[in-house]
């Protein structure tokens, strides 16, 4: 059995045995984990996977898995303990001005900046449920990349605020298009290598001395400053997930 909608997955959960295939991104907000959890023990097969899905839907989930990639002193702070150890590092190597990012908000609406990260202790002392969150150095000279990787499709456009930090364009960003040098190319293969990403929507930190790191990467995501249009790069997607099937179960 094939599936390709997630109203075909509740409708047929219960029924699926080995061997069997969900195609798409798994809905079910608040039970996605559990599902995905579920359906890999039973031997039903994910594409796109269920560690890039995961990755997908959580900041805090991207910094502990593709951590080695991001900003150094990047944490996932799950606890006032994880944030305690954050402060001491901080303050032994002088980092003052610092980032939040809130787990599951997209656009850099769950973004924050903070002048010292004690200002962030006495925040989240008072308000437990901003656990879990990423923690990072504020960056503060750096052109913003947004990666559109899609089978043989690439495509690269910077993105710049001058009245806001957060870069994203729903923010009021403009976008420049972007030459990819090969060792970016590379360094986002890399990525989507280690996330077992088929595709993805890369946001990249370039320092003018050279310094690359992973922000954020996503199965989908705005297309505002591409030369691709969303119908365009749907259809590319979809026939990377159909070619991921094995061969007598493509259509």
């Amino acid at each position: 059995m094939i599936l390709r909608t997630n109203r075909e997955l509740k409708k047929h959960y219960h029924d699926l045995k080995a061997g069997d295939c969900f195609v798409g991104t798994l809905g079910f907000k608040h039970l996605r984990q559990t599902m995905l959890v579920d359906l890999l023990v039973r031997g039903v097969r994910i594409v796109p996977s269920p560690l890039c899905q995961v990755l997908n839907n959580s900041k805090t989930s991207q910094a502990q898995v593709l951590g080695p990639w991001m900003l150094p002193h990047t944490y996932v702070i799950n606890r006032r303990t994880d944030l305690m150890h954050a402060i001491c590092d901080y303050n032994r190597f002088r980092i003052d001005t610092v980032v939040t990012k809130e787990d599951r908000l997209d656009c850099g609406y769950g973004i924050h900046r903070w002048d010292h990260v004690e200002a962030v202790y006495n925040h989240a002392s008072s308000n437990p449920q901003m656990y879990p969150f990423v923690l990072q150095p504020f960056l503060d000279a750096y052109t913003d990349i947004r990666v559109v990787i899609a089978g043989d499709h690439c495509e690269a456009y910077s993105r710049k605020n001058p009245n806001n930090f957060r870069m994203n364009l729903t923010a009021g960003g403009r976008s420049t298009p972007h030459t990819l040098g090969n060792d970016q190319l590379a360094f986002c293969r890399e990525i989507m290598s280690r996330g077992n990403f088929p595709y993805a929507h890369i946001d990249l930190l370039l320092e003018k001395d050279g310094g690359m790191y992973l922000s954020e990467i996503a199965l989908n995501g705005g297309l505002k400053g591409a030369s691709i249009d969303r119908d365009a790069l749907d259809a590319i997607k979809g026939e990377i997930l159909e070619n991921l099937l094995p061969a007598p179960e493509r259509p």
